[in-house]
């Protein structure tokens, strides 16, 4: 098979190694390169990486508007097009192009999570199931019918971004078992998504990490675990901005005012909620490195009372 695959972040790259066991991928598509780190200086993506590492060609069109970036990716005759969090929306125009359209990755079980973050919604909503769907792609935003899915528990205490490796490596099989059938001639059945149970997962930003102490204190260390490693939740603690890589809500009746530092330990900071209380395992200083609670209060004798 003759397979062009369109992918950008970490995500994407186990999904590009199945595809290039399962055919012959004759080019690969990313996201141009972008300026990173503290120098700013242009970095390839991941995928692109991974790409150059195998010796194929790669493609990073701005978007598919032209009618010669269409004409480049026909030239390639491709039965397939395999799309996994590439970052650009495909017109019609391209996805009628491969001789089977194009397979997309997405990692929630639709049609719940639609949309670019559904790892860290999910976590952040309280799920306790996720998974991974192979979609045929149509012009709407992951609406498409799902030929093969495969489900998985989420951990109680499991972060975004140990969610993000297991999806992304679970991705990777189920790609490798849609491709497996088609190269046998057994194409998989699309399923239509249910009407019911549609939700969208807008893509993170760095003010949806800042904790809002009104909340219920299981909601709080639902965002903990869901943005970390980024955004990484951050909150005022006892006059100071912290960031926060652990934590854990504790059912504690208490008439303190949201914010107001309960207790400090070694166990962690204890943080009136709206209900309950947060208790702070592992934070961050601004300029520091992830330390534990107890480190912390090495620090901040002032809090130990």
């Amino acid at each position: 098979m003759r397979l062009v695959f369109a992918g950008t972040p970490d995500f994407a790259v186990p999904c590009l190694r199945a595809a290039a066991q399962k055919g012959e991928v004759v080019a690969v598509y990313t996201q141009p390169d972008r300026p990173a780190g503290r120098g700013r200086e242009l970095t390839p993506s991941p995928v692109k990486r991974e790409a150059l590492l195998r010796g194929i060609p790669v493609m990073q069109p701005e978007n598919f508007k032209s009618a010669v970036s269409k004409e480049a990716l026909r030239a390639l005759q491709p039965d397939l097009m395999i799309v996994v969090a590439y970052g650009l929306i495909l017109p019609q125009s391209v996805l009628d192009i491969p001789t089977y359209g194009c397979w997309n990755v997405h990692a929630s079980l639709l049609p719940r999570w639609r949309g670019a973050a559904p790892i860290q919604r999910a976590i952040e909503a309280g799920d306790t199931r996720s998974g991974v769907c192979l979609m045929q792609m149509e012009k709407g935003l992951d609406t498409g019918p799902v030929l093969l899915s495969q489900a998985l528990d989420i951990g109680e205490n499991e972060t975004g971004g140990q969610l993000h490796d297991r999806l992304s490596a679970l991705g990777a099989q189920v790609l490798s078992d849609g491709l497996g059938l088609l190269r046998a001639d057994i194409h998989p059945v699309p399923q239509p998504q249910p009407i019911e149970g549609v939700t969208y997962a807008h893509k993170l930003d760095k003010h949806d990490a800042r904790l809002d102490w009104s909340q219920p204190a299981h909601a709080l260390a639902n965002k903990v675990r869901a943005f970390n490693p980024w955004p990484m939740a951050e909150a005022n603690v006892a006059g100071e901005r912290l960031r926060l890589h652990g934590a854990i809500a504790l059912d504690e009746a208490h008439d303190a005012p949201p914010g107001t530092l309960l207790r400090a330990s070694r166990e962690g900071l204890d943080v009136a909620c709206g209900v309950g209380a947060l208790r702070i395992r592992v934070l961050q200083r601004d300029g520091g490195k992830a330390i534990t609670a107890a480190d912390y209060l090495n620090g901040r004798r002032d809090l130990v009372r």
